[in-house]
């Protein structure tokens, strides 16, 4: 069926190009020779037609992609970080012809279809009498140019727009001057006076640049690229961060200092958990390894190795932090016991790569989302599957628990937060307005408001009794990739720009800790 609607529309397409480029074969015969607008229509058909014959080309062979879903695609980290592209090239090949219909109808109807003579004559008529006085009606004087209109007389002109001619566009801003009686009397009477030399043009100004943002506080012992995670402590005093430059730290939001680099990962560093004790750390990066670390001085307790089921790309604990639920690469979830030091549990899981964990306040269900957008619930205790659906059109990144369990709020790539009823499958409530991938999501304590990161930049906060957006935190320095609640509400990013940024309610944001100078 597809086929055949391409075929019907190559037909349509070549139908236009032929229309086009016969406009321009008779408009070739004689109309407006040597007119400059007649010129450009000349070259605006012919290339509308060349296009067209082409678009038909490409449609008849169904060389043009755009008509199946975008595949899945996980957000670039580091210094190069940009939202997915999606690719459209059918929208442009299929409307732009039919622009070129609407012009050839809006050309057919023109004034300019007059002939020269009727024009000119036309032109004439609406001048002013040259013996006009000069207390006449402002009303029957020629109006000035735009230009003119935005600027006061005596004044020097704005500095054109890059790339315009500044002489071009002086000159088309200044009307020309009326010649005064005395001088339309002793004009010889057998041919029209000699027209007034247009002004000079006012010499050029140039404004000067904007200047240049002030550089935001670096720190030499801050991050050297993307802040990818943060988690804030039980206690509220600490928080941990990781990042893209494999390094996971640990900072004292009262001192607003370092206490420590708590570990380095072999590759990129992704998650990085405070355990109920608050007196250790899960954390997880690309090098397949959940490392059990000691707060007080980073010791390595215990390495938790995925072998061959690939990079942990998420992970999540269970709130007595007795076990563990991580994603993989492989598009595996595992089961860890914490206490132990064992694995519980590796599930069939997904077919594609695993984009975010969650585990279920009570610690007994989890749910994993793959970057194509399924989702799956599963027991923690049997490893066996509970539910599967698909929820996104893209992975769903951020991923929690509402606080009665039977709630789950996921952020996707496809730009929305959903609110999903586990018992149905079903989705309840939808929240719209980021315009990147939705990366993160954090949930407050007293789970009445959702704070979302995406790679729009922004970080917006959210009623989740009414689904309203209330207020919106703008990086400007790019993707945000990490969303936190600190102990008293205050709402803290992380992402590309490589700062923890603290952002006070109703105020700007504030640096509280600095990436490395680069």
């Amino acid at each position: 069926m597809n086929r055949l609607v391409d075929r019907l529309l190559a037909a349509l397409l070549l139908a236009i190009g032929m229309l086009c480029l016969t406009r321009v074969y008779f408009a070739l015969g004689g109309e407006g020779a040597g007119d400059a607008f007649a010129s450009a229509r000349l070259a605006f058909f012919g290339a509308a037609g060349v296009f067209s014959a082409l678009a038909a080309l490409l449609f008849w062979s169904g060389l043009l992609p755009g008509r199946s879903k975008p595949g899945p695609a996980i957000p670039l980290f580091g210094r190069g970080a940009k939202t997915q592209p999606r690719p459209r090239l059918r929208q442009p090949f299929a409307v732009v012809p039919f622009l070129a219909v609407l012009a050839l109808v809006v050309d057919q109807l023109g004034p300019w279809w007059r002939q020269p003579q009727d024009a000119g004559k036309s032109l004439t008529a609406e001048q002013p009498a040259s013996s006009a006085p000069k207390d006449q009606d402002v009303a029957s004087a020629p109006a000035p140019a735009p230009e003119a209109l935005e600027r006061p007389e005596q004044t020097a002109a704005p500095p054109p727009p890059q790339g315009a001619n500044p002489g071009a566009s002086a000159k088309s801003a200044q009307p020309p001057s009326p010649a005064s009686p005395s001088e339309v009397a002793l004009a010889p009477s057998v041919s029209p006076p000699e027209a007034a030399p247009a002004p000079a043009a006012p010499p050029q100004t140039v404004a000067p640049l904007p200047q240049a943002p002030p550089p935001q506080p670096t720190q030499p012992d801050g991050h050297r690229d993307a802040v990818v995670w943060l988690a804030v402590a039980p206690a509220g005093q600490s928080i941990m961060s990781a990042s893209t430059d494999r390094t996971i730290k640990l900072w004292d939001v009262d001192g607003k200092r370092l206490i420590r680099t708590l570990g380095v990962h072999k590759d990129m560093a992704r998650t990085a958990l405070f355990l109920p004790d608050g007196a250790r750390a899960l954390t997880a990066g690309d090098d397949g390894e959940i490392v059990l670390r000691q707060l007080s001085d980073g010791a390595v307790l215990h390495v938790f190795s995925s072998g061959q089921n690939g990079g942990v790309n998420k992970l999540a604990i269970s709130p007595d932090g007795k076990r563990a639920v991580s994603g993989h690469d492989s598009g595996r979830v595992i089961v860890w016991d914490i206490e132990k030091g064992s694995v519980l549990h590796v599930t069939p899981g997904h077919d594609w790569s695993i984009s975010g964990v969650a585990v279920s306040p009570d610690g007994t269900r989890a749910v994993s989302g793959s970057i194509e957008g399924t989702l799956k619930l599963w027991d923690i205790g049997t490893g066996k599957q509970l539910r599967s659906w698909h929820g996104h059109e893209r992975g769903p990144y951020g991923v929690v628990f509402m606080a009665d369990g039977r709630h789950l709020i996921t952020g996707s790539g496809d730009y929305t937060i959903k609110l999903w009823d586990l018992d149905t499958g079903r989705a309840v409530r939808r929240l719209e307005g980021h315009s990147g991938t939705v990366y993160a999501l954090a949930l407050s304590a007293e789970g009445k408001r959702l704070l979302s990161g995406s790679l729009d930049g922004t970080a917006r906060l959210w009623d989740m009794e009414t689904g309203s957006e209330t207020a919106l935190f703008d990086s400007r320095s790019g993707p945000v990739y990490a969303v936190a609640f600190a102990a008293d509400g205050t709402v803290l990013t992380g992402g590309y720009d490589r700062t923890i940024w603290a952002w006070p309610a109703g105020g700007a944001g504030v640096v509280l800790f600095g990436g490395a100078p680069e």
